[in-house]
């Protein structure tokens, strides 16, 4: 009998993934670093992911999203996934989770 997977797990199983991708200028993984800002897991296990970079102009404007599409691909029992990129509203450092102000030094 194969176990069923539920959105919340697939949800969960995305943060895992995103936790494994490090902005190349800061020592913090993307979604600590609070670019992130939605993870939307639809019923047919489609995917939007919402997110931002620190800047506009961040080297990785690029290579990032599509860096972040194929991990989240691989999660098991995602469909499709749409990475979409937005500047509002823009980043800053009270977006990081206190575990990255932390190791930044900024508490």
């Amino acid at each position: 009998m194969s176990e069923v997977i539920t959105e919340e797990q697939v949800k969960n199983s995305i943060v895992d993934v995103l936790k494994t991708i490090f902005d190349p200028e800061i020592p913090v993984n993307i979604y600590d670093l609070g670019l992130i800002y939605e993870i939307n897991v639809f019923p047919d296990f489609n995917v939007e992911v919402v997110m931002t970079l620190t800047s506009p102009n961040c080297p990785v404007a690029g290579t990032l999203p599509g860096d972040v599409e194929q991990k989240v691909k691989s999660v098991n029992g995602v469909n499709e996934v749409t990475i979409e990129l937005v500047f509002e509203p823009a980043w800053n450092q009270e977006m990081m989770s206190e575990e990255a102000k932390l190791e930044l030094g900024f508490m």
